[in-house]
């Protein structure tokens, strides 16, 4: 792997951890069109898990004073009766509800997630269809639910969504976001309870992955990866910014186009 080949692959984990586009799609086609053939596979999963090591330095950073707050509302308020809870202490329980499903089918699953279901094919359909139900989540029906007015049945169905990114292509941020649409939610609150949800998740994963992965990691790569890792960080942090300003005022449509179009094009590659 060359130098500039390291930042792309950290350039596209950046700009597609947060975005509703499936990182693990967009990584994995990165992978097939630079042909990284001279590294093996373990090789391979311990860049990118590596890498991811800034995207989830960024989310951490970029919620710290909500992370806090929320943590501190749990500990002080989170055992009293749910309905009288502060919307800070319930948002913890719903981080927490709305992370099982995702751990739970990601244990059961893993063999088959990193086997069977990574090919561009599978990636090529999910782009697509899980494109479109972004698509018609985010048009249809009424959307001014905020998050003060989620309940513990809106963070079961959309830890649900989240889970469904376990398949490369459908995206983490792209499934809990549908689901919350689905369920109401403006879309700037679809799209930071994503972002919350999304924290255990990213860090339990990303850590695993490291941890099970780092030693199989060339030595002569060491500083490409460390660049690509800080590369992912900047570029992450600022499309958490820059998606969370954009929502107030824009629909998903932009994404919905991308995915379709790039979920045609893999296929017809393939």
């Amino acid at each position: 792997m060359s130098f500039l080949e390291a930042l792309i692959l950290g350039l596209v984990q950046g700009l597609t951890e947060f975005l509703p586009v499936s990182s693990s799609a967009h990584v994995q086609i990165a992978q097939e069109l630079l042909d990284l053939s001279e590294l093996s596979r373990p090789q391979l999963t311990a860049f990118i898990a590596i890498i991811q090591l800034g995207t989830e330095l960024a989310v951490l950073l970029y919620f710290a004073k909500d992370i806090v707050r929320i943590l501190r509302s749990w500990t002080a308020d989170g055992f009293q009766k749910f309905s009288a809870q502060p919307t800070d202490a319930k948002l913890g329980w719903l981080v927490i509800i709305g992370t099982v499903p995702i751990v739970a089918l990601g244990l059961a699953f893993e063999s088959q997630i990193e086997n069977e279901l990574r090919s561009l094919t599978v990636i090529g359909f999910t782009l697509i269809i899980f494109g479109l139900a972004l698509g018609l989540a985010d048009w249809l029906g009424p959307k001014n639910r905020e998050l003060s007015q989620i309940g513990i049945k809106d963070g079961v169905l959309i830890g649900l969504g989240q889970a469904m990114a376990l398949i490369p292509g459908v995206s983490r941020s792209g499934g809990s976001i549908t689901v919350g649409r689905m369920l109401g939610l403006t879309r700037e609150a679809a799209t930071r309870f994503s972002f919350l949800i999304a924290i255990p998740a990213v860090l339990g994963a990303g850590l695993y992955q490291f941890l099970t992965s780092y030693s199989d990691l060339p030595s002569e790569l060491l500083l490409s990866t460390l660049i690509a890792t800080v590369v992912s960080f900047i570029v992450g942090y600022a499309v958490i910014a820059l998606l969370l300003a954009y929502v107030k005022r824009g629909s998903f449509l932009p994404f919905v186009i991308w995915r379709v179009v790039v979920g045609v094009m893999v296929l017809t590659l393939v």
